[in-house]
């Protein structure tokens, strides 16, 4: 078996001569194993037909709750290239990474991180880390992709990855990683001018999981719970929410599709004010599967999200 190796955009692999075995993708193919969506996603735009990608979360699932079964834990051990965002945000997965025999790549290394954003609200910052010690204590947040420049430099490490693992299609590789960083920057500027005239900065949301976002387009995130979307709403942080929604002006509260909007419907009744959905693309629902949306159609409908709740001209 070949040890875990993690990438940085720099970093050399040093991958041993004795392959491990494909988890079923067809002869001369890379199998890679996904953690969630959206390394799902740059592996399939980088290795087109060169790879067959299987992403463990399934559509319509929330990734934070992801459980392994057997079969899953088997793919991890015989994948050629294992992507997943380290720092507790999947502990299931971690867990599973010792058996891996392929590759490992841990996609926010060499990536510039925030830390969870729960630690910057004190009065309920010990009870949301107590729920995200459930799930693993959180190093950083995790939510990396939602910034498109982060997000394309962990689509360079991603195809870093299936070149040095398979060097034959390395200038298709490199091609498509040229290809889709660019639709990427294309996008950032989209946000870029979207969001650079509007009424209100201050994005209310029901979890923590706009943080690069807000950081890359000098945006405020203020969330009901913290990075983990399943921890129970403090009222104190209810009802500081509700009043800084009234003070500030603010129109609208971003709920998400993936989990309950109950709470921040409530938010949003309370204050007087309406709901929108903002998705954080962790994972699609199957009717997004379905219609054939991907992160570049999402993060538009993002776009146009935010224009309307914070007043963008």
């Amino acid at each position: 078996m070949r040890p875990i190796l993690t990438l940085t955009l720099a970093s050399v692999l040093v991958v041993s001569a004795c392959q491990a075995p494909s988890a079923g993708g067809d002869a001369g193919t890379l199998t890679v194993v996904a953690s969630f969506y959206p390394l799902a996603e740059a592996a399939r735009r980088i290795g087109g037909e060169a790879v067959d990608v299987v992403d463990l979360t399934p559509p319509g699932v929330e990734p934070h709750d992801l459980e392994l079964a057997p079969d899953d834990i088997e793919m991890i051990a015989t994948a050629d290239v294992v992507l997943y965002a380290g720092g507790g945000f999947q502990p299931a997965v971690e867990d599973a990474l010792a058996e891996a025999g392929g590759v490992v790549v841990d996609v926010t290394d060499g990536v510039a991180t925030l830390p969870p954003a729960d630690d910057e609200h004190d009065e309920d910052a010990e009870d949301e880390h107590a729920d995200d010690e459930q799930h693993g204590e959180l190093a950083a947040d995790p939510h990396v992709w939602l910034d498109p420049t982060r997000y394309a430099a962990m689509v360079r490490m991603i195809g870093d990855a299936l070149d040095r693992e398979d060097p034959g299609p390395a200038t298709t590789f490199a091609q498509a990683v040229d290809a889709y960083e660019r639709q990427l920057v294309a996008l950032d500027e989209e946000f870029r001018e979207g969001l650079g005239s509007c009424d209100s900065r201050l994005l209310v949301v029901s979890h923590a999981a706009f943080g690069y976002l807000a950081d890359a387009y000098d945006l405020e995130q203020e969330a009901i719970s913290g990075v983990s979307p399943e921890a129970e709403p403090d009222p104190q942080r209810l009802a500081q929410l509700r009043d800084l929604v009234i003070d500030r002006g603010v129109t609208t509260v971003f709920v998400e599709s993936l989990v309950s909007p109950a709470v921040g419907e409530t938010l949003a009744q309370e204050a007087g004010v309406t709901t929108a959905v903002l998705n954080p693309l962790e994972g699609l629902t199957p009717a997004q599967t379905d219609a054939g949306e991907d992160y570049l159609s999402i993060m538009r409908e993002n776009l146009e999200a935010l224009r309307d709740g914070l007043g963008c001209r």
